[in-house]
This record gives C-alpha cells, structure tokens and sequence, in this order.
C-alpha cells in the first residue's frame, strides 16, 4: 500500500462540474490541503476562515459547509502491476471521483469504505485524481423531500437521511460543522496476489488455560498459492502454525498455556498476533495480520434477589464485573486532527480513572484502529453504537443497502478487537419513538419502520460475520413485548432525571438506579484556560452572549443549559461574580454529582444473584471544542474535578459515606479477585475542627461485592464533615477514603483554615487544622486532586513532574490563590 495523502489541494467547485470543468479551474484557485482531511481543515490552514472554536466564529463559518468543494491530486504511477487499486478509507459524504477524466465512483456514506480497480484507467507516469463533494445538507434535504420529514432530537432533520456523523449537524453539546472532504486515507495498492478477510474465532477454555482458534482468510488473485496461518505470542515468539490451500484458507491453531486477555483492574491484556501469509512456493506475494486477545464475554440476564427483572451485566473468563466507565464521542469535529497519540492519551485517562468500560456513541463516528487498539492494550471493554442516534430514521430499499454496507464492513473491521463486548443497535431511537407514540405497549412494531434495522438487519449482520458479540437493539432498550426503555428492571437505561427531565437534586442519583445505567450526568464550564482562550475578553463574564453560546445544551424549547446550570448553583453554592468562580463552582457540582451517582450505582452491585445495577457509564467522557458540556475531560486534554471523583469511585477498592439522621451509612465497594479484610474508621468533625466522633470496625468484604453498614451517630445541631477511611488492619495503612458533609453547603460558612503544603521531592504533603473542602490544585500531573482536608489527618499526592515553587489553587470558600511551597528535605 502506498499513501496518497502528500501534494493534495483544494478549491471550490461549480454547480454541476465534471472533471472536464474540475480540471479548468485556473491554478489560483487552488489551495494546499491536507488528507486525511476536511475543508474546513484546508480552509483554516490557509488562513481563510477563522478558528471556528473561537468566539462565535462557528456562525461565520457555517458557509463552508454549505459550499462544493473539489480535491485534486497529481501523482507518479510509476511501473504498474498486474493488479491495481486505489482504496478510499473514507469519503464524507456525497462524493464523485474521477481518474484521467473517467469516473471511478459515486459515494453517499462516510462510513462504507472502496476498493477500486484501476488498472485499466491507471497510467504510467502522471495521473489525476479528483473528488468532488456536495453539501451534505443540501443533498440530505433533496433525499428527504422524497422520503418524508422525520422527528429527531438536534440538528437538522435531513441528518436522519445522510449516512454522515450526525453530530456534525450540531448537537446538544457540540457546534454545527459540516464537515466535507477524505477524512480517511486514500491509498494505491498494487498486488498480484492479497488476502481479503482475514477472520479468527476463538474458544477459550478458561480453567485449562487452552484455545483452539478457528481462522479463515479469503484469498484473492495467484493460483496454486498456499496460506500459512501463525500465531505469536506477547513476545513474538510462534505458539502455532498450520499452512493450507489458498483456495480453501481456513485452519484450526491449538494454544496451550494461554494468556488470558482481562479488563482493566481483573488481569492483564496480553495480545497475540495472528499473521496470514500468502506463499507462491517460499515466496511471500501478501501478508495481513490481527492482534487479539483470548477471553470470553458474556452478558449475564438473570434473576435479582429480592427484585423484579432481570440483571444486565457482563461477564470475562467466567467472573462477574461492574462496568465503570464513560460515554465517548468523536474527539475533535475535525477529525483529522485526531492522531494515534491523541486518541492513546484520552483512553489512557480513561483507565487512570479506574475505568473499565468505553460506549462509542450513536451519533458520531466508528473510531480509527488506534482507538481501538489502546482499549486492546489498556483493557478497556468497548460497548459499540451503531451510528444512529435521537431519531426516527427511515428504512426504504436505497437506505437499508447502504446500512447493510455499512456494518458489514464496519463489524468486519473491529470484530477481531479483545475490546469489542456489546454491538447496540442506536443511541435513544426507541426513547423517541415512545415519546411520539409509535413504540411502547400495545404499538404496532410496524409504526416504528427503523425497527427493521436494529431488530433486523443490524443483528443479522452480527450473527452472520461476528456471532461471539452480544448484540443490543439500542440504548436504552428494554426486552420484552412493547416494555418502555425507561424501566428500571431489565435491560439498559439513561438515567436523566438529574439535569434533564424533573432536575432532581444530584444527590438523589441513588433514586434513578436501573439494572445498567448507560448515561448519566451532570454539565461544567471546561477549564478556565481553555475557556478563556476562546472568549473574546469583553465576554470573559459568566453570563455574556459567548458563554452561552459555548453551551449548546437545550430542550424543543431552545437552549436551556445555563439556565439548568444557574439552578444546580442555586440549589448548593453561593457563587461568585467572575468566571474563575463559575468554573471552580460547576465543576465542584460536577465533582459532588459524579461522586454520588458512581458511589450509588456501584454499591449495588451486591453479592452473586443480587446485581441489582451491573454498570455505569457516565455522559460523556470528552468534548470535540471548548464547551460547557457533561464531559470529565475537556477539549484540551485537562481533566476537571469530576474526574477525580470518578477515579476514587471506581478504584478497585472505595468506601462511601452518607450521612443520616443519627446514623452514617457506610459503603464498601470490593472489585478486586479477593475477599478484603478491613478496618472501617469513621471520625466526624465540627468545621472549625473540634472532632466529635471517632470509631472502628472491622469488616470483611467479599471480592466483586458490595457491602453496607451503619454506625449510630448522635444528633448534630452544627454542620459537621464525616471521614470515612478503609485501612489495613494489620499496618494501619490507609486504602480508601471518602467524605460526607452537612449539605446544602450554602447554608454555612467554611473559612479560616490553617493550610500547610511541603513539598517532598516530587510528592506534596498537606494538611489543615480545620476542614477544607474541594480543594483544586492548579497543577498538571497530580495523582489525586479536588481534595477534602480534615484535622489530623495528612494527604500525600503524588506528581509525575517536578513541582514549581508556588501552586495556585482554590477550594470552597476558599479563594483563588497562591501559596508558596515548602520545601521539605528527605
């Protein structure tokens, strides 16, 4: 394979153009682009429009994508082989194409990839490639005036007829950019002889640590060839190796001694490689190959003690495990600027925090190799949409043949992933048809015509080219004859009556628990120097227009989501004027939510037979522009308060603490392989430090449980703050931690703590004589951070970078403000 992506350029097209008038276009009005790439992308580059992030610049770009936008491409042939492709990775998404003046295809789906032969059109010497894209919104709407206007939830409603990434019509947390252009690569593959679809199936017997793989490959071109199919181990080394007839390439490879393939926090992700060769005598003609992990998956539905339903939730090489993790969409909106690192660095945080469990959202994209690939290595189990999302979507003939392509070429694509566990028909398509009447009790199936995808096609598809993969008809959905997607009791749901629907207190999330709970969460402003690196300094003030219109969240009555904000605020702060306050306070919110729901969700995952929540994953763990959104990781890579939160929820072992009328409710969450034993130390403090409780019990918890208690407290007429530490009984050293405070937290005043930090190489040391509360370190590198302090008890934090002289920070009732450090020898 040979990249086309270098001496690309771009210029806009005329109504109507051919390669004849393509080809007229004088020089000048040409400019270097970029593939993979958009045209906003070449546009931006050139210094033609301006960063569309910026300000409210999105407005004054949406031209764009409403333009014909040519790409041309000259290139050396060279001598030709017997066989010659050009392969499109990627075209988004009306798109014709042409070679020499003869036309080569016609694309209306981003995500179906071409193959196409060329050798006939391919010369020696000089060629010309050109593509001509149409505005997406343009064309989608010529295809809806012929099948009919269709309900959704945002953006436009001819996105539901373009096979595009439908955020890129703009969504309730992301800027309308209609992107255009090849956002994948574009490739010439000359061979004389190449392998197909190469295809393993494995199974894994965990107890006597064996595998026998069943591997296929499709040869194409040669004759008398043979296939030899090998499989390395970890360190390269060959395990197995078997060589057959091209023409009937399929094999069975034995492994003894396996290496399980575990999710993050159970095991280690060892990975194989598979390697397929094509052998004319000696001779390699064509080589492929897959890394993959032997394990199985299952998803678990059975009873729950005690309740009605049934449980959702998954189990690896046998064991039982709650799901903790994120919703994930595209990282960028112009996706070429998504590179290997950058999607290597977002997986990473994901499983510093603890996480186990990534959804691949309906509404964006089927992610590059290098997504997948990190959750291979990181252990991180992907739960992947099919892209459709928050919309009655058709299902005529035309429509359903590109669908078809579509997961076929995408679920043959990712199915040899170790990461892949769970394929999900669409993102709240049932939820809006129930909200419309065509689905629900007693609704014909035949109201809701997108059915014949998700209950027909689609795992159909499944079956046929990846059978080991669960397959789940949409999120949320609930089994069962005309069952609404909101019950609680089986299947997957979106937990949205905190923010959304009835705005419930953040701390009630314990009151919308489901068997899994697929979304949930609560907005903050992104960090306060992204913000202001996009806001114009006149509007650096928490209500001006360009805040809010970095909030994109809305409802049918238009965009609501600073109002939504303002009453979360309301309801638990007293805030300050300037933004740096609005930041530190939404994402305080944030923090105090994610903390709740995590910790509530999981300490329901009970013993054996009662897992009564199997997961939780959090909207959204990134953003794709500077926004105020529900992510836990902004545009910028940095990581806010909540996702502290999240990663002490979700370690392997945490303790809870809610604080009752005369009593505490303590909560141990065990994830790890094995039973622990614990001492439970619990303290209660007034804020101005006097300590009023302190007690210990010990306590065994079994591994993969969940586990409760009480503690009597007496009545407290003051705000108090309670501890509550999980420490080693044999050395006292301390293993989890949590904090309960006296809320609202706008009822009382929190100040005049005495804070000490000392640096100690590259650890910090501090502690306070009075309780602190949220305290925020502006510093990169940190191992833990958004920290309670109570009296007597010191907290060490880690760096990975060396630590400057002063840190600046800010905590509740605690100003933005610098602190020298000390400097502690030793």
């Amino acid at each position: 394979m040979i990249d086309l992506h270098e001496g690309w350029q771009l210029a806009e097209a005329p109504a109507g153009a051919d390669a004849r008038a393509l080809t007229a276009l004088p020089d000048e009005a040409w400019l270097p682009a970029a593939v993979p790439g958009t045209a906003h992308g070449a546009l931006l580059a050139a210094g033609r429009i301006p960063d569309p992030f910026y300000g409210m610049n999105e407005a004054e770009v949406r031209w764009v994508g409403e333009r014909r936008w040519a790409w041309r491409l000259a290139f050396e042939a060279g001598e030709l082989a017997d066989h010659e492709d050009l392969v499109f990775e990627g075209l988004d998404t009306w798109c014709r194409a042409w070679l020499n003046g003869e036309r080569l295809l016609e694309s209306d789906n981003m995500f179906v990839p071409h193959r196409v032969d060329v050798r006939r059109r391919l010369q020696p010497g000089r060629n010309e490639l050109l593509l001509c894209f149409e505005p997406a919104l343009a064309r989608a709407r010529e295809v809806e005036a012929v099948h009919g206007k269709r309900q959704l939830w945002n953006g436009d409603s001819a996105r539901l007829h373009a096979r595009k990434a439908q955020y890129h019509f703009g969504w309730d947390w992301g800027p309308e950019l209609l992107v255009s252009g090849p956002w994948r690569a574009v490739r010439r593959h000359s061979w004389s002889a190449r392998i197909d679809d190469l295809h393993c199936r494995s199974e894994v017997d965990v107890a006597g640590r064996r595998a026998a793989l069943q591997v296929s490959a499709r040869a194409t071109g040669g004759s008398g060839l043979r296939c030899a199919f090998e499989l390395l181990d970890t360190e390269g080394r060959s395990v197995a190796l078997q060589s057959v007839p091209a023409d009937a390439a399929r094999a069975t490879l034995n492994v003894s001694e396996a290496q399980l393939w575990w999710p993050r926090g159970l095991g280690e992700q060892p990975l194989y490689t598979l390697v397929a060769r094509l052998l004319d005598g000696e001779r390699v003609v064509a080589e492929d190959s897959r890394r993959i992990g032997l394990r199985t998956l299952r998803l678990v539905q059975a009873s729950v003690e005690g309740e009605a339903g049934s449980s959702f939730h998954f189990e690896v090489n046998g064991q039982d495990f709650f799901a903790g993790g994120a919703n994930w969409i595209p990282d960028d909106n112009l996706l070429e600027r998504i590179t290997p690192a950058r999607y290597r660095e977002r997986v990473a945080q994901a499983a510093d925090a603890n996480m186990n469990m990534l959804r691949v959202w309906g509404g964006g994209i089927y992610e590059d190799e290098a997504f997948y690939e990190a959750c291979d290595e990181l252990g991180l189990l992907v739960w992947q949409d099919f892209m459709f999302a928050c919309g009655l979507y058709p299902a005529n003939a035309d429509f359903l043949a590109s669908v078809r392509a579509e997961a076929e070429s995408q679920v043959k694509r990712l199915r040899h992933h170790a990461c892949m566990a769970l394929w999900c028909g669409n993102n709240e398509d049932y939820m809006l048809a129930e909200s419309v009447g065509l689905a629900g009790p007693g609704v014909p199936a035949e109201r809701f015509e997108a059915r014949a995808i998700y209950e027909g096609l689609l795992p159909e598809v499944c079956e046929a080219l990846d059978p080991a993969t669960p397959y789940w008809p949409g999120s949320p959905f609930s089994p069962g004859d005309g069952a609404k997607s909101s019950d609680v009791t089986v299947g997957d749901r979106h937990s949205w009556e905190v923010w959304h629907q009835q705005m419930l207190p953040y701390q009630r999330y314990g009151d919308v628990q489901a068997r899994f709970v697929s979304e949930f969460g609560m907005q903050s402003h992104p960090s306060l120097a992204l913000f202001e690196s996009v806001l114009p300094a006149a509007e650096r003030f928490p209500e001006s227009r360009t805040v809010q219109w970095h909030n994109k969240a809305g409802s049918a009555a238009g965009p609501d989501g600073h109002r939504r904000l303002s009453v979360y605020l309301a309801d638990n702060l007293r805030v300050g004027p300037t933004l740096a306050d609005h930041v530190y306070a939404t994402q305080f919110v944030q923090a105090e939510a994610m903390r709740v729901a995590y910790q509530d969700f999981r300490r329901s995952w009970q013993r054996p037979g009662a897992r009564a929540v199997g997961g939780a994953l959090v909207w959204q763990l990134n953003d794709c522009w500077p926004v105020t959104s529900w992510a836990l990781i902004d545009s910028s890579g940095t990581v806010k308060p909540a996702w502290h939160a999240v990663r002490r929820a979700l370690a392997p072992l945490a303790v809870a603490v809610r604080l009752e009328a005369g009593a505490a409710r303590l909560a141990i969450m065990n994830g790890q392989a094995e039973t622990c034993e614990l001492a439970l130390q619990l303290r209660v403090f007034a804020m101005d430090g006097r300590q009023l409780v302190s007690a210990r019990v010990l306590q065994a918890v079994p591994a993969s449980t969940s586990v409760e208690t009480t503690q009597p407290l007496p009545a407290f007429d003051e705000p108090v703050v309670a501890e509550l530490s999980a420490l080693d009984p044999q050395d006292g050293r301390e293993l989890a931690r949590d904090c309960a405070w006296t809320e609202p937290f706008k009822f009382y005043r929190l100040a005049g703590a005495r804070l000490v930090i000392e640096a100690e190489g590259q650890t910090l040391r501090l502690r306070a004589d009075r309780p602190v509360k949220g305290l925020w370190l502006q510093q990169p590198g940190l191992a833990d951070n958004f920290i309670d302090l109570v009296p007597g008890s010191e907290r060490r934090i880690a760096s990975r970078i060396a630590l400057p002289n002063a840190l600046d920070l800010i905590g509740l009732e605690l100003p933005a403000q610098q602190i020298q450090l000390l400097r502690k020898e030793g």
